[in-house]
């Protein structure tokens, strides 16, 4: 219940407001312009993406916590996590960033990036550095390691979108059966939405929970992370600074 309970309030605010924007575009004494439907899109992308970091955070905080046998909770990891979002949207912008330039020369130096850089949020938190100091450190620590990441993304990939097609499946059939009918349209574009936030809430936990181990794993293979932490509680952040900034590609 820990990690539902931590995904689940940000993705249900996120869900309130979504589900504002549905019923109040479409209610009949609104004359919205299309700027302003634009702009109300944004702001849902918005208010969905900060509640996406702050489980982000949330989320990896729990898995430190208990990794290193400390108490967790929903209301202490969400706390905590609300000064680590400038940090997750860093490090979060950096890694798009790489993944970006990769993807645009070709698709699969943008993937084997994206692996590479998968450990950069928990690099951020646990040891608290700064997003381009994270970016150099998860470079570092899945050196060797881009094949293990790719495949605990892949089956998340598979996982989520047959849970999301599974789920949405009779809403989507629903929506195109009313489409003509606006009102009916409307409610069955809400419980789509509801039904969407559901499975994210329960799945999304998934990948951030297996990246957080991945992290230690990593450091254990390679700090011995395990018995340092043994000889010193506070040696989850005894690591020393990147020498630069965002990685090269070719480093």
């Amino acid at each position: 219940m820990l990690w539902i309970g931590i995904t689940a309030i940000p993705q249900l605010i996120a869900l309130a407001f979504q589900l504002s924007r549905t019923f109040v575009i479409g209610s009949a004494g609104w004359a919205g312009t299309s700027i302003q439907i634009i702009l109300l899109s944004i702001v849902a992308i918005l208010i969905a993406y900060i509640a996406s970091l702050f489980a982000q955070a949330a989320t990896f905080l729990a898995v430190t916590d208990l990794y290193l046998s400390r108490p967790a909770s929903v209301a202490n990891c969400l706390r905590r996590a609300l000064s680590e979002i400038g940090t997750v949207f860093g490090v979060g912008f950096l890694t798009g960033l790489a993944i970006l330039a990769g993807l645009i020369a070709l698709i699969v130096p943008g993937i084997y990036i994206g692996c590479r850089l998968i450990v950069g949020v928990p690099a951020a938190i646990v040891e608290q550095r700064s997003p381009s100091d994270a970016v150099g450190r998860s470079w570092r620590l899945t050196s060797g390691n881009a094949g293990r990441a790719f495949v605990m993304v892949l089956l998340y990939l598979v996982l989520a979108v047959a849970a999301t097609t599974i789920v949405q499946a009779p809403f989507l059939i629903a929506v195109a059966f009313y489409r003509n009918n606006y009102s009916m349209l409307q409610v069955w574009t809400a419980c789509m939405q509801v039904a969407s936030t559901l499975v994210n809430i329960v799945v999304s936990p998934i990948i951030l929970i297996a990246t957080s181990i991945f992290y230690f794993d990593l450091r254990v293979r390679k700090e011995a992370f395990d018995l340092q932490f043994m000889m010193d509680p506070a040696s989850e952040r005894i690591t020393p600074p990147s020498a630069g900034t965002v990685p090269s590609i070719l480093s």
